[in-house]
């Protein structure tokens, strides 16, 4: 039985609300952003399944149909591709999102990702439906919330991880958190997990209209400028921020800084290896208040990161370093967060 599923990118849009058509278009008058329906093809492999709206995943098989969105991924340990290289309407999911494109470069540690078939863009009006039809608008006119920043020298580092356990320190302490991932590929699963933790509401680049970051730098601030102005309307009195992938990837990530400016009061820097936290200090010239992550797995690793840059360095993968966690975001963002404040 054929299925049809709408895919986490397309969890900003009414298509479960309101009626669309379909149509194929030529290839050049594709876009980042374009939202589309695929047919699921090819024999299954472990990663067949999309990632929902609610962000559940669920298994797809041969013949099923899912709208997601045209861009762009760069990761640096599963895969590389972007819509621009689908030829004859053979894609693939770049990410189980429903980020929609050929994969130019693909881990061989993986199985095969989801294979598709292009069979249209969604239209109304005989116009294309584009994600930034959705993204979040603010008469805010600027941010100034503080910010405790999550950067990474690579995808999958840690960042996720001290951030949930930023949102609950934070929230259990009587402060109002917001999550956001503000650089990426489209997930909804890593920022959904920030609510779970404490925050009361999270938002991501999705919400401005963006299925990745990698976008010209205009067009980028141009979307994340809206976003963060109204998180700042909603008026917490902290954030905590996601830069997904690391700083010297083609994300953005020195933008999203810039646009986060003098409200950076914590900057918490997640490293595969403390070689890697040497990489980032000389390459971007970033010294974080932190280092967290696989870096810090060890104290071994932990002492090497100290002699290597002088930074601290705690494991927020391990459950007994909360506390120690603790003294350090209070000390850095001197606040007590050893009780809850009253309202």
């Amino acid at each position: 039985m054929t299925r049809a599923y709408l895919a986490s990118l397309a969890r900003i849009a009414d298509f479960d609300r309101n009626p669309y058509d379909v149509r194929a278009l030529h290839k050049a008058k594709w876009a980042s952003g374009d939202y589309v329906l695929g047919e699921v093809c090819g024999p299954r492999s472990e990663l067949y399944n999309i990632e929902t709206c609610s962000g559940e995943m669920l298994p797809v098989h041969a013949g099923d149909q899912v709208i997601g969105a045209f861009g762009v991924r760069a990761g640096t340990l599963e895969g590389a591709g972007d819509y621009a290289s689908i030829e004859h309407g053979n894609m693939q999911a770049l990410t189980n999102a429903g980020l929609f494109g050929a994969f130019t470069s693909f881990s061989t540690l993986l199985p095969r990702p989801i294979s598709l078939r292009y069979r249209g863009h969604i239209l109304r009006d005989d116009r294309k439906v584009q994600m930034r039809d959705f993204a979040i608008t603010s008469a805010q006119t600027e941010f100034n919330v503080p910010s405790i920043l999550l950067v990474g020298t690579s995808m999958s580092a840690g960042k996720t991880v001290a951030g949930r356990l930023a949102c609950k320190l934070l929230s259990s302490a009587g402060y109002k958190v917001i999550g956001a991932k503000i650089t990426g590929a489209g997930r909804y699963r890593d920022i959904a997990s920030f609510k779970q933790y404490g925050a009361i509401e999270i938002y991501d680049f999705v919400d401005a209209g963006l299925p990745t970051t990698i976008v010209p730098e205009h067009e980028y601030r141009a979307a994340i400028r809206p976003l963060l102005r109204y998180i700042a309307g909603r008026k917490p009195d902290y954030l905590v921020v996601e830069a997904g992938a690391s700083p010297l990837e083609p994300y953005n990530g020195a933008p999203a800084m810039d646009e986060l400016g003098g409200n950076i009061c914590c900057t918490i820097l997640c490293a595969s290896d403390p070689y890697a936290v040497v990489g980032v200090q000389q390459a971007f010239g970033l010294t974080p208040d932190l280092v967290s992550g696989l870096a810090a797995s060890t104290t071994a690793a932990v002492n090497l990161v100290t002699k290597l840059t002088g930074v601290p360095a705690i494991n927020t993968l391990d459950p007994d370093a909360e506390q120690e966690f603790r003294k350090f975001l209070g000390e850095t963002l001197k606040i007590d967060l050893s009780e809850r404040r009253s309202a």
